[in-house]
């Protein structure tokens, strides 16, 4: 829903994106029923193959990567993702901006901050796209003067 949400701030709609997770299956946890652990480098890199495929297919004009794992897995990069964001990447000639989850965003210990600097990256998605940019859109989690 988050996402959603930040779709359409930036003035799209879901079905104007292609989204994909960097594993297709959910890592199993031992003795859970929820299957949602972070997977392993080793799971990731068996996913490249069906990530670059779909990368192809799609030939995106720019990549998202929301979160850690799914900067991990696309580019490689290790750290946490206040490090990886706020600059561009290169996947094989693709542009890919890092940026925190929309689940992070969620959670309790996530600050107005994050937000401000999750919507900065969309922002520079937004130009990197050519999409028109409100001085509304600017100021989204600026504090009030």
């Amino acid at each position: 829903q988050k996402l959603n949400d930040i779709l359409k701030a930036m003035g799209l709609q879901r079905a104007d994106v292609y989204i994909s997770n960097i594993v297709k299956f959910r890592p199993a946890m031992p003795k859970q029923t929820t299957n949602n652990r972070k997977p392993t480098p080793e799971e990731m890199a068996s996913c490249m193959p069906f990530v670059r495929a779909e990368i192809d297919i799609i030939k995106p004009e720019c990549i998202i990567a929301l979160g850690g794992t799914a900067a991990e897995g696309l580019l490689g990069l290790e750290g946490t993702v206040t490090a990886m964001r706020g600059k561009w990447h290169d996947l094989a000639g693709t542009p890919v901006r890092a940026t925190y989850h929309p689940s992070y965003l969620l959670q309790s210990g996530a600050t107005g901050n994050a937000k401000r600097l999750l919507w900065e990256d969309m922002l520079a998605v937004m130009e990197k796209l050519g999409l028109p940019i409100s001085e509304k859109q600017r100021a989204f989690f600026l504090p009030k003067a």
